[in-house]
């Protein structure tokens, strides 16, 4: 997991005008609507006259306490709202990310709360053909849905009302996917599969893919509805790989928003590259003369499940903790003093006449100065799966990082990494896969013509 910070969302926020999938209520204009309170005029209007008995006012005590007792049943249950008691939404619901761009969305966008990650392969018998169509329905699917619409067709209603969520869906297509669609001389260079690394114990059945959907939002059910919406369009074409869900601290979880957490409790990201960065098109993206040409724009993923070893990791005092990462766990600044961005002085020494920073520390290994230069902009999702069959819980980082190669970016760090880096003992690569995913869909285009049409 290398020491990186994540950005801030460079997509313009556009409120949503409507909510997805909203459509006029069938029947009657108020039906099922609840009818509004009597106010206390009303009801001293309707009141019984004075000198009322105290057997009638008895029974009307108690059938009025079996009526609230009715309504009290329910107690815990939401009262179906009024289709006038409507609020606008909140800025968390209507901030937008743009389908079309120089880049899909999902990249240099802030991290969302919620995620999804699908590969796929394509059905036996399906080729460039298919695949075409199939890019096709997803990415007016995907348009859409980024715009807090409901889905073209056969839509779920699951996010019915809500708006957009900082919705994001990237597509990317993998080593195989060149093969099945007789496109091999298309096939990037960067695209060769990654290394073998010591610490991987990868599951074959849960790497690599033809397609790839990245799938990010501040809502979990604007990020389920799109998931669906993917699948279904995925038709007869192509079948589901493998698919694992993510999670991110929510937007405004904490009075001081900092770098990502993760799991092992500790600030996650420090260092990334930021868009800001004079050289971070170069480093992140491919450049518009690249080869080949129908990835100008684009980036590479590297995808990788890293389980955590959550009991191993929590038996380790405070300090130790921070010796493997090489940073404090409160404040994410390095050992050698500052605050979490300031330049870890890796020279800098205790009384003892020890390193401050380990020489194995998790941080310093990863750090670009440290790897020749080589960067990647992490953008992860931590994941809980539950209870293993061991007893231990099933959860770590869904690890996502974009680089222009990852020849220059992943696999120089993971190689340094995987030569001593404290951590790996608490760690484990359970999975793993690399996607070229192209730029962005002008208007009118779907992701990936340029390579399925050219």
């Amino acid at each position: 997991m290398a020491d990186q910070t994540t950005p801030r969302a460079s997509r313009e926020s556009v409120p949503s005008q409507q909510g997805r999938g909203r459509r006029p209520a069938e029947g009657a204009e108020d039906a099922g609507s609840v009818p509004d309170a009597p106010t206390a005029a009303e009801a001293d209007r309707s009141a019984p006259a004075a000198g009322i008995s105290r057997r009638r006012l008895l029974g009307t005590a108690g059938a009025t306490g079996l009526a609230l007792g009715a309504v009290g049943g329910a107690t815990g249950y939401a009262t179906a709202p009024s289709e006038k008691a409507t609020t606008p939404l909140a800025s968390l619901g209507a901030d937008r990310a743009m389908f079309h761009g120089k880049h899909q969305a999902g990249i240099t966008d802030a991290l969302q709360s919620r995620g999804h990650v699908v590969a796929f392969d394509l059905a036996s018998g399906a080729g460039r053909k298919e695949a075409a169509a199939l890019l096709r329905r997803w990415s007016a699917t995907a348009e859409r849905l980024m715009a807090g619409e409901g889905a073209p067709h056969d839509d779920t209603d699951v996010a019915r009302d809500a708006g957009p969520s900082s919705l994001t869906i990237t597509f990317g297509f993998g080593n195989s996917f060149f093969s099945r669609t007789g496109l091999q001389k298309q096939r990037p260079a960067a695209l060769d599969p990654l290394p073998a690394f010591s610490s991987d114990r990868l599951d074959a059945s849960r790497s690599n893919g033809d397609l790839w959907v990245q799938i990010g939002a501040n809502d979990a059910l604007v990020a389920f509805h799109a998931l669906r919406a993917i699948q279904k369009d995925a038709g007869s074409a192509a079948r589901i790989r493998w698919q694992m869900n993510g999670f991110n601290r929510s937007p405004g979880a904490t009075v001081r928003p900092m770098t990502a957490r993760n799991l092992m409790g500790q600030v996650d990201g420090t260092n990334n590259p930021k868009p800001d960065d004079a050289d971070f098109d170069r480093r992140i993206f491919v450049a518009a003369e690249g080869e080949p040409a129908w990835m100008a724009n684009g980036s590479y993923a590297v995808v990788r499940r890293i389980r955590m070893l959550l009991d191993d990791w929590e038996k380790l005092a405070l300090p130790a903790q921070e010796e493997v990462i090489g940073r404090r766990k409160s404040t994410g600044a390095p050992l050698s003093g500052g605050t979490e961005t300031t330049a870890m002085d890796l020279e800098k020494a205790g009384r003892d006449g020890k390193l401050v920073v380990p020489l194995n520390a998790h941080a310093r290994i990863t750090r670009p100065d440290q790897n020749g230069g080589a960067a990647m902009l992490r953008r992860p999702f931590s994941y809980h799966d539950g209870i293993a069959a061991d007893g231990t819980p099933d959860a770590g980082l869904l690890f996502i990082c974009w680089q222009a190669d990852p020849l220059r970016g992943f696999v120089p760090v993971q190689r340094k990494l995987d030569r001593g880096d404290a951590l790996s003992q608490y760690i484990r690569h359970e999975a793993s896969g690399l996607f070229a995913v192209p730029g962005g869909a002008a208007k009118g285009e779907y992701v990936g013509q340029r390579l399925l049409e050219g």
